[in-house]
């Protein structure tokens, strides 16, 4: 009995214990389900704020950059604005409330409610996209995340992404902590693309309209504020269907918005879609846009020229530039038609071309022309700028006679010797362009004809350290010199027009400049200027255009194509050859390049031409259109000359002259050479007997030569009655050492790009 009731007390304490609790499945699940959505918001804040750290800054620039800049000409009248359209910007009290009311109607219902980002939007346009159709809410962007968008991103694919879509929203929360509902809306409205190459939608309703938008109907409003979803599809001209329903679809938001009448929808809706358009701002803009054609590479110089001054031509200002528009319009046509000039056709490529026109006493750039059949590009190749191309002989007053007359004081008829000559320092023999000599001439006789020998043996005895130092001081911007610069550098037409513009201005070098005086939004204006230096004596400016005269009413000039009967003009032409790696390439008598650099006393012309690809198929010159730059220099002398005083140079006190074989020479007063100190040194007499010593590296040449010229008595010296010559700039008697005149270490490489097939000195090239 005892084991039945021990048995039984068991089970009953087995019955008497608590039942553990079942387990609740479903709990867990939601717990974990909610513990993985706290998760996921928050990996979802960290990554916002990720984003959000590495968002780009948005300055108020970027907010109103479609704000046009106005470019005026010399005589302060308009011509153009800066970039590929007009644009005009639109304060907020001149912008339609209805404007207004479409805009955020259509694109954000609940604008003036939220702060830059709508949650409510973005979860409404998700179920309205899920059922198919959400009026006025077709995305989760805010006008504000739009603005920002066209301010700092993009509408291409690869901003559509969940970073950008992050920045967006941070950055629009930031903007609405600075601007007004007001401010952004207005930098909206005239922002965004508005189709035809137009910004801004009251620069639309001068395109479509030609009014401003005070004056737009509501059915043009609703028009306007609908087309930037897709501009050209709603283009009222191109597909009026479409335009028709997206207006509609405008009309039927600002009435369900409650910003219009059911009786104002129903009447704009019956309006045709047509009414009150106008061809008119078409025509501005096909206007606008020749005209920005004509004026390119102006404009894109006045372009960089702004922003190295510190502009960020987003601010409406105003640009007065040195522009000479109907010289502008001259030279445009003379490149672009056959009535001045008849260009040649291979149908292989464009004949080319680079000119600049430069005031002869201001510096002012009052024309410049970057190309030929250029086409529909904005701010294409400025050929009138580039360096990559030789100048070829246009250099030789500027690096060899120039100098020689400044630092040498040497007279016009200085004898040189066009004999066999070799680059000092090297083996490498200089060739003329007929491959010929032609024995002893005078300074005057080699500048005339551009022959390639005396002009080498001239920088040779200039020196070229001497040499570098004076064409800088006419704004080569020479970094080395070699003594194959002394036959063509890599410069621009630009830099030649301004160098020959000091020749012609007595040697005072004003550095070509284009703006006068920028005015900003707030009317500050800045004037701009070029100062005069002076970068030669009177004497070799006057001596050097004396001679230039004769390239081209000589008969035996280089120039002479370029002749204007009755103008008083000096120029120099320039021809560069061919590479002899080249020459299996092209004809015997081709060429690369062709130049005429000229000038009056009231304007400098450069002008190259040429084709971009001298070593592809049609890309040589040739005697048929090698002297085509002097037609062109001719034409647009010609025009400019109409309009300003032909008046030959004043000869100044400094300089003397003297008949030479029954010609009046020029010489430096207190420097009249007699006929054995103007022989030393440079006669094929005296160049023939220090071949050796050249060769060797220890040339005597150019020290001889100056050596005659200190010997000279100071007696002589001090006669000179100009008082500007006896400036600092007047070291006449310095000799040229003979390390620098023949250092071995001087390299005589190409003077040209190594990329253009020009004259390599050490193939024997030929520049003339």
């Amino acid at each position: 009995m005892a084991g039945n009731n021990e048995q039984n007390s068991r089970v009953a304490r087995k019955k008497s214990q608590p039942k553990p609790p079942k387990k609740h499945w479903f709990r867990r699940i939601i717990l974990s389900l909610a513990a993985l959505f706290v998760i996921g918001v928050l990996a979802g804040l960290g990554l916002f704020f990720y984003y959000a750290q590495t968002a780009p800054t948005v300055k108020q620039s970027n907010l109103v950059d479609t704000s046009a800049v106005k470019i005026y000409d010399k005589n302060d009248d308009y011509v153009t604005t800066l970039g590929t359209n007009n644009r005009q910007y639109v304060k907020s009290s001149n912008i339609p409330t209805a404007l207004k009311n479409a805009v955020v109607s259509i694109e954000d219902r609940r604008f003036y409610k939220h702060k830059g980002v709508d949650y409510y939007r973005i979860l409404g346009a998700a179920v309205g996209n899920l059922k198919g159709s959400s009026l006025g809410m077709q995305g989760g962007s805010t006008l504000t995340m739009q603005l920002v968008k066209l301010a700092v991103f993009s509408t291409s694919t690869s901003d559509r992404n969940l970073k950008v879509k992050a920045q967006e929203a941070w950055l629009a929360l930031n903007l609405e902590k600075h601007y007004s509902k007001s401010q952004i809306l207005e930098f909206y409205i005239n922002k965004v693309y508005m189709g035809n190459g137009i910004y801004g939608m009251g620069t639309a309703a001068k395109y479509y309209y030609g009014k401003s938008l005070k004056d737009l109907s509501l059915s043009q409003l609703a028009l306007l504020a609908g087309m930037p979803q897709s501009p050209t599809y709603y283009d009222p001209t191109t597909y009026p269907a479409y335009a028709t329903s997206r207006r509609n679809l405008v009309l039927e938001a600002m009435y369900d918005n409650k910003v219009i009448t059911k009786s104002q929808e129903t009447a704009a809706e019956k309006v045709n879609i047509k009414t009150g358009l106008t061809s008119s701002g078409r025509a501005s803009l096909t206007k606008h846009e020749k005209t920005n054609k004509i004026l390119d590479a102006y404009l894109n110089q006045v372009r960089q020229d702004l922003v190295k001054k510190g502009y960020q031509l987003n601010d409406g200002e105003k640009v007065y530039t040195n522009l000479d528009m109907d010289a502008q319009k001259r030279l445009y046509d003379i490149a672009n038609t056959s009535q001045y000039v008849s260009y040649p056709n291979n149908g292989k490529q464009t004949f080319q071309l680079g000119v600049s026109v430069v005031d002869s006493y201001t510096g002012k750039i009052s024309a410049m022309l970057g190309g030929r059949n250029i086409g529909n590009v904005t701010y294409g190749t400025n050929r009138a700028v580039q360096t990559d191309r030789s100048n070829a002989s246009t250099m030789k007053p500027i690096l060899d006679y120039g100098p020689a007359i400044e630092y040498l004081n040497w007279p016009t008829y200085k004898t040189l010797a066009d004999t066999k000559y070799k680059y000092p320092g090297t083996n490498i023999t200089v060739h003329d362009f007929d491959n010929n000599t032609l024995g002893n001439m005078t300074m005057r006789e080699a500048l005339v004809q551009s022959r390639n020998i005396p002009a080498i043996r001239t920088l040779q005895a200039v020196g070229l350290s001497r040499a570098k130092t004076f064409a800088n001081g006419l704004g080569m911007n020479l970094k080395t010199v070699e003594y194959a610069n002394g036959i063509g550098a890599g410069v621009s037409t630009l830099q030649v027009a301004g160098a020959y513009a000091a020749f012609a201005n007595g040697g005072v070098y004003h550095k070509p400049y284009y703006i006068r005086k920028v005015t900003n939004a707030e009317g500050v204006t800045t004037s701009y200027t070029s100062t005069g230096k002076r970068a030669m004596k009177k004497s070799t400016a006057y001596m050097i255009t004396d001679m230039l005269k004769g390239v081209i009413n000589s008969a035996t000039g280089t120039g002479t194509t370029a002749k204007i009967s009755g103008v008083y003009q000096a120029g120099k032409t320039g021809t560069d050859d061919y590479d002899s790696k080249y020459k299996n390439l092209v004809p015997s008598n081709a060429v690369v390049d062709s130049w005429m650099a000229g000038y009056t006393k009231n304007y400098s012309v450069a002008v190259w031409t040429g084709y971009d690809k001298s070593i592809e198929a049609g890309g040589y010159l040739d005697p048929s259109n090698e002297k085509i730059s002097q037609q062109v220099y001719r034409a647009m002398m010609n025009y400019l000359q109409q309009y300003s005083p032909n008046s030959d140079w004043t000869k100044p006190s400094s300089v003397g002259t003297t008949k030479k074989n029954g010609i009046e020479e020029l010489y430096v007063v207190g420097h009249l050479f007699s006929s054995s100190e103007a022989s030393s040194g440079t006669s094929s007499s005296a160049s023939s007997s220090s071949t050796t010593i050249r060769n060797s590296s220890t040339s005597t040449e150019a020290s001889s030569s100056s050596s005659s010229e200190s010997s000279r008595s100071s007696s002589e010296a001090a006669s000179s009655s100009s008082s500007e010559e006896s400036s600092s700039s007047e070291s006449s008697t310095e000799s040229s050492s003979s390390s620098e005149a023949s250092s071995s270490s001087e390299t005589s490489s190409a003077a040209s790009s190594s990329e253009t097939p020009a004259a390599d000195t050490n193939n024997n090239g030929v520049n003339q």
